[in-house]
């Protein structure tokens, strides 16, 4: 970075925030109260998806799920709820067939959107629904222990998973149980991924040595396949390339609220926080400038900032990078090995996020 940049910045404005100086400590409640759609998705709903004219899944996908949120409109399916534990009937069983919708594509096909527009249209009050994605939710089993989190979840009418992916035996054991105990309770499942729940974890460990719990899993719901192409790259042009240090610099000083890190720096720091306080990491940014873009190193620092950019693509905060281009980020290896599907996913979206920081940069 230029040195006669810096001080030319600062001499004109107030100094930018830095990623790498926070060290938030996210409290487990705030875990529990923010697990609704993330602010890009506050005011999406079924209406306000476009389908493409190409992909009659897609125009099937909003009318079931519509249907879906219209089912849930009666009382929990157990009897469950607040009062559950006052009630000395007996518990109903559990509905035949799958309690739950999988909503499966491609990158950019808009599953997301008809996740949180099924949260917005499941009438429920919020308390009675959970939003998160799947790492999210595996994190709030961290924070709480296993038995808190079935308590807490199993009075809800609804849990929406987005990014449903298994990396690990551990979380395919402890999602599977945690699910089965939440459906068993009543709770209705929806959740999105790139992968059909009966592939969970293929490519990334000894899936078969699992089989029975993935299997599991894959009975919770019914399989829903979304076509088409990534809305994000949708006749739109292609992502700018990476600015000079020293516009990025002079753009992170003239933008209030942006933060301002080298990009080594930032990937040593992730690995001193937490996953689960990657949010609490972006709080009140505005934009987040980096410079000096390298390829990740290895897979570990790879899935660190996968996590970062869902986090960054949820809040809609512009960024703003020198170095290399985003889709240069991976590996080849890294883009044809079992998390690949992530990786892409992290393109498409901090790709997005590029776009939209072109407007900070002084014409």
């Amino acid at each position: 970075m230029s040195t006669r940049a810096i001080t030319e910045a600062a001499s004109t404005e107030a100094a930018p925030l830095s990623l790498c100086s926070r060290e938030p400590h996210v409290p487990a409640d705030r875990l529990v109260a923010e697990m609704v759609p993330p602010p890009r998705f506050d005011a999406v709903r079924f209406d306000t998806y476009i389908p493409d004219p190409n992909q009659p899944s897609q125009f099937e996908a909003v009318k079931v799920l519509g249907g879906f949120a219209e089912g849930l409109g009666g009382a929990h399916a157990s009897g469950a709820g607040r009062r559950r534990w006052f009630s000395r009937a007996p518990k109903k069983p559990a509905a035949a067939g799958p309690r739950g919708v999988y909503l499966d594509g491609g990158y950019g096909v808009g599953k997301t959107h008809l996740l949180a527009s099924l949260w917005h249209a499941t009438p429920a009050e919020p308390g009675l629904k959970a939003f998160g994605t799947f790492v999210e939710l595996t994190n709030l089993v961290g924070a709480l222990g296993f038995q808190q989190t079935v308590q807490t979840l199993s009075g809800h009418r609804l849990l929406c998973i987005d990014e449903f992916e298994l990396d690990d035996p551990g979380d395919t054991v402890l999602v599977s149980t945690l699910l089965g105990k939440l459906v068993d309770a009543g709770v209705a499942l929806a959740a999105t991924s790139n992968t059909l729940p009966g592939k969970l974890g293929e490519g990334r460990f000894a899936a078969a040595d699992f089989l029975r719990e993935i299997q599991g899993l894959s009975a919770h719901f019914r399989p829903l396949r979304i076509d088409g192409e990534d809305y994000r790259h949708r006749g739109l042009p292609e992502a700018p390339a990476p600015y000079a240090d020293e516009v990025v610099v002079k753009t992170a000083y003239a933008t209030p609220g942006a933060s301002l890190d080298d990009f080594p720096h930032l990937l040593e720091h992730l690995a001193r926080v937490h996953p689960s306080r990657y949010g609490a990491l972006t709080d009140n940014l505005s934009a987040v400038c980096l410079t000096d873009v390298q390829p990740i190193p290895d897979q570990s620092t790879a899935l660190r900032l996968v996590v970062l950019a869902d986090r960054l693509y949820d809040r809609e905060i512009p960024v703003l990078a020198s170095g290399l281009p985003f889709d240069r980020l991976f590996s080849e290896e890294m883009l044809n090995g079992g998390y690949k599907k992530k990786y892409f996913r992290a393109i498409s979206r901090l790709t997005a996020l590029a776009r939209d920081a072109k407007g900070l940069v002084a014409q």
